[in-house]
């Protein structure tokens, strides 16, 4: 994301689901900006958020650094700006037979498929400054009508496709 000693970009978490990458990055000093489409997902991160904010000390340090937005991040990416975009949609069903947590079972039933996330990503890629990065299952095979990655950063699960822009200010 951009994150380095002295660093800490404004990044967009396009997809906020549960709130943890973007807790995560907050909590590393970053400012982030959430947007969920999902009526029910932003009204339960909303009410988390509110909960955490009402404590002292470093918990709500990190909530300060977030700022939650209800709506398609597709509408609402152009008119914000940022240094990078974090996209985590819902991954493609897996090919094995084994279960995902049941936890990623119960957000797919709230906030069903993102069928549009390749039109997502791809306007992601023109507006971010520095760079997208796209959170995809480590055995899934690329997003279909995405450029390629700049490079990747692969874990056992989960990869990293990140997207250097290239429109960020000299």
């Amino acid at each position: 994301m951009g994150l380095r000693a002295g660093k800490t970009p404004t990044i967009i978490d396009a997809t906020a689901g549960l709130g943890r990458d973007a807790f995560l990055l907050a909590s590393l000093g970053a400012q982030v900006t959430l947007i969920e489409r999902s009526e029910k997902m932003h009204a339960l991160l909303a009410q988390g958020m509110e909960r955490a904010a009402q404590e002292d000390g470093p918990l709500r340090e990190i909530i300060d650094r977030m700022t939650l937005l209800k709506g398609d991040a597709k509408d609402l990416l152009p008119t914000l700006t940022a240094e990078a975009i974090l996209i985590d949609p819902m991954h493609p069903p897996r090919k094995n037979s084994a279960l995902v947590k049941l936890e990623l079972r119960q957000v797919r039933e709230i906030v069903g498929d993102d069928e549009d996330a390749a039109d997502l990503v791809r306007l992601a890629l023109g507006l971010a400054r520095n760079r997208v990065v796209l959170k995809w299952p480590a055995k899934a095979d690329p997003m279909v009508g995405i450029r390629p990655c700049t490079h990747q950063i692969c874990g056992k699960s989960t990869r990293y496709d990140v997207f250097m822009t290239g429109l960020g200010s000299p």
